[in-house]
């Protein structure tokens, strides 16, 4: 069975899948880069890597590389990708895909061209919610979907240079891709509202004064439409990332507080007993036994190294061996990852131009296809 040499870039978040390379059957955690060369001994030392790079292009001419998982920066992940693409490289990226319409179609055709794959690592479709609620989906237990719906609420001062300021809809994935992603459909147009107003500080970074951003998102060739919303900055809510389906037979709605249990509501019982309270199951089992604690462990509860990522994120759901191991088994099988590039770039797409539209007072605006 082969064995694919996996380069991590990037190790703040990045760490966190460290581990898991070491453990799965179809990896070999080759190497690591890392611009600070002390963070890059540190790890490397940690976990008995032997090959570092602090130069990401000498990582590239690298022909022991298959895989290249980037956790770099917002604004590096467009460039790097494409230049690790164009080396002949598989890339995994961490969301978003890119930060204009344009990077997204030009990774599309480079994958194309090169004959590598890609995958946008994002996190909530493949979280144990999202798994639970795709698996009643599945078993007919929804009926016909009808409405969609997603949210990712959080408060971000405090973290890197990058982020002050962000336009919320331009880190939209956690929202847009478990929406699309259930019954993989793909998005057509957006409209999208700015609502109120973030302070004078944060706004001079990007331009963007909303302290909220709300979309409608119509989907190709379907009859359903979803509503997602985001805030970054100023808007009072505990970390939240939801994901909500409702459908004839069944609903689901995510837990208002982090920590509850998920809610059933089921057709046509009494009124009182339409809404049950469930635990959600976790997935280990649909992974090679070597890397299912992963679901419920991380390297951050290990030590004292908690990337904020993970702690506002609960630990993103679990999903971290399963992003892992989706795109390890698309190699040893030679078939597209979910999501690959084109579903990414339709998903951070929705993002970009969402806030285009907000900018605009909801205009209705087109998603390139892809």
């Amino acid at each position: 069975m082969k064995k694919f040499n996996v380069a991590i870039v990037g190790l703040g978040f990045g760490a966190e899948f460290i581990p898991i390379y070491l453990k799965h059957p179809l990896a070999n955690m080759y190497a690591i880069c890392q611009r600070n060369e002390e963070k890059l001994n540190s790890i490397g030392d940690a976990y008995g890597i032997e090959t570092r790079y602090t130069d990401f292009e000498k990582l590239l001419q690298d022909p022991n590389v298959d895989v290249v998982h980037i956790n770099s920066p917002i604004h590096l992940h467009a460039q790097q990708t494409l230049q690790a693409l164009l080396a002949g490289k598989h890339v995994a990226c961490t969301v978003p895909m890119a930060t204009t319409v344009d990077e997204c179609k030009a990774i599309v055709e480079a994958s194309r061209k090169m004959g590598k794959k890609y995958m946008m690592m994002e996190t909530v479709v493949y979280s144990r919610e999202f798994l639970y609620i795709k698996e009643l989906y599945e078993k007919g237990e929804l009926g016909k979907i009808q409405f969609l719906k997603g949210s990712h609420q959080q408060d971000m001062d405090g973290w890197p240079d990058y982020w002050p300021g962000l336009p919320p809809m331009h880190y939209a994935t956690h929202c847009v891709g478990p929406v699309a992603g259930l019954l993989r459909l793909e998005a057509e147009y957006v409209s999208c509202f700015g609502s109120g107003t973030i302070r004078e500080e944060l706004i001079q970074h990007y331009n963007s004064p909303f302290a909220v951003e709300s979309a409608h998102i119509k989907f190709r060739n379907s009859d359903l439409s979803a509503v997602v919303y985001r805030s970054l900055f100023d808007v009072a809510r505990q970390y939240r990332e939801s994901f909500e389906v409702y459908g004839s037979k069944k609903s689901v709605e995510w837990p208002l507080i982090e920590g509850e249990e998920m809610v059933v509501h089921t057709a046509k019982k009494p009124e009182p007993e339409i809404p049950e309270k469930v635990a959600t199951p976790d997935f280990a089992h649909y992974l090679p036994e070597e890397i299912q604690r992963f679901t419920t462990k991380g390297v951050y509860d290990e030590n004292d190294n908690t990337h904020l990522s993970f702690t506002q994120g609960g630990g993103h759901g679990g999903s971290h061996p399963h992003l892992v191991n989706e795109f390890l088994q698309a190699l040893a099988q030679d078939r597209d990852p979910f999501p690959n590039a084109p579903q990414s770039a339709n998903w951070t797409s929705v993002g970009i131009l969402a806030h285009e539209s907000a900018l605009q007072g909801g205009k209705i605006i087109e998603i390139p296809e892809f």
